[in-house]
């Protein structure tokens, strides 16, 4: 098991800053999630040659590792364009994590809720073409479910995972995003069970659950947007596997 530390929240110290503030906290192990310089949300992958040198050296220098990467690309469209462009960034990245020696990247459907048929065709579309190319490099690709999404449930994310049949897919739980994967229920026992040894990695943050009287408002009204929060261990509500608990204060 690796207990890896994802640099969201420090990405904006540097690369060598941020590979050393990890290490000065006691983890031996970077996640790597979106970074501007190396793998942005949506956009083709940057990772220039001085920018992962630098990461090497950081790496070298503390002795920590890369894990796994995170990336979000619209693989399941609904836009083909955009799902095109999506399988050309998935391919760049599997040539930087074979660079990184990496064998674990992390992801979302990053479809549309209100497309879910469409979205489902083209992530299958996307995955016939990348597929093959994660078994020949030896890559796990492990997929979440998340909130706005055309699959936001536990159990739906499991079948669609073991529907492939490969032991290079694979399911991540996100714990923040439990109250999503069962409507408010926050059974997790239940949904570990369910995705059995298909489950690869947990993401731990705490949560609050949105089905919940907290007074979340979005404007204006009537918006297309869900809610949901990744808080510190402890500041949220507690998730308990047999009933949902009041909503924390």
């Amino acid at each position: 098991m690796k207990i890896a530390f994802d640099v969201d929240v420090i990405k904006d110290l540097g690369i060598t800053r941020m590979v050393h503030q990890v290490a000065e906290w006691g983890y031996k192990y970077i996640e790597q999630s979106p970074h501007p310089q190396i793998n942005p949300f949506y956009k083709h992958p940057r990772a220039s040659r001085e920018i992962m040198a630098e990461y090497k050296q950081a790496l070298r220098d503390t002795g920590l590792e890369l894990s796994s990467f995170i990336c979000v690309y619209r693989w399941s469209g609904p836009d083909e364009l955009r799902r095109q462009a999506a399988v050309k960034n998935w391919k760049r990245l599997v040539e930087i994590a074979v660079e990184m020696d990496v064998q674990v990247i992390n992801t979302e459907f990053s479809g549309d809720p209100n497309q879910p048929e469409i979205c489902d065709e083209m992530f299958y579309r996307s995955m016939e073409e990348l597929l093959p190319i994660f078994e020949r490099e030896g890559i796990r690709v492990e997929i979440q479910a998340h909130p706005w999404d055309f699959c936001e449930e536990n159990n739906e994310t499991v079948d669609i995972v073991k529907s492939f049949r490969s032991d290079n897919v694979k399911y991540v739980y996100s714990v923040p995003h439990t109250f999503f994967y069962d409507k408010g229920v926050g059974d997790v026992a239940s949904m570990l069970r369910y995705a059995g040894s298909d489950l690869s990695h947990v993401l731990i943050a705490d949560t609050r659950n949105h089905t919940k009287h907290c007074r979340y408002i979005v404007n204006p009204p009537g918006v297309d947007a869900v809610v949901h929060q990744h808080v510190g261990v402890g500041e949220g509500m507690w998730i308990s596997t047999r009933y949902s608990a009041p909503c924390a204060k």
